[in-house]
């Protein structure tokens, strides 16, 4: 009888067999961008007060922006936070040991990049939607990764 410790170094590598903290690390990080982005989606357009601009139809890119009294302090603080934990999240995520042991069996350029990107949508690492929320496109999942 062997024992499963050793039963589990003769298995070939598979890199897309993520640790159980790499993809909870990526379930946080997807789920701190979408706070984040809808904290910012109901804060006005300016963190600070600003008088506005009209709109510019000269120049195509040069939209008007309305005058605004700035950010709440509540507001600019849980901007702030979540900004700072996501941060964090995408770290430790990046910084996760897998990736060390991806590149020491041989998982480099292309393939590591599709091996991170397996971890973005990979069982346990994608949020659950929220019955009330849009769906996300695949471009708001490829921002939050």
């Amino acid at each position: 009888m062997g024992n499963s410790a050793s039963a589990a170094e003769d298995m070939p590598f598979d890199a897309k067999d993520f640790p159980k903290d790499l993809l909870a690390a990526q379930l946080k990080l997807a789920e701190l961008y979408t706070a984040l982005r809808d904290h910012q989606a109901r804060l006005p357009w300016s963190r600070d007060a600003d008088d506005g601009w009209p709109d510019a139809p000269e120049r195509w890119h040069r939209r008007g922006r309305p005058k605004t009294t700035g950010w709440e302090a509540a507001d600019a603080e849980m901007y702030d936070r979540l900004w700072k934990d996501l941060r964090t999240a995408a770290a430790a995520v990046q910084g996760h040991d897998h990736w060390s042991r991806c590149k020491q069996h041989g998982v480099a350029g292309a393939d590591l990049v599709a091996t991170r990107q397996a971890l973005k949508n990979a069982d346990g690492a994608v949020p659950a939607p929220k019955e009330d929320a849009p769906a996300l496109d695949q471009e708001d999942v490829e921002r939050a990764a």
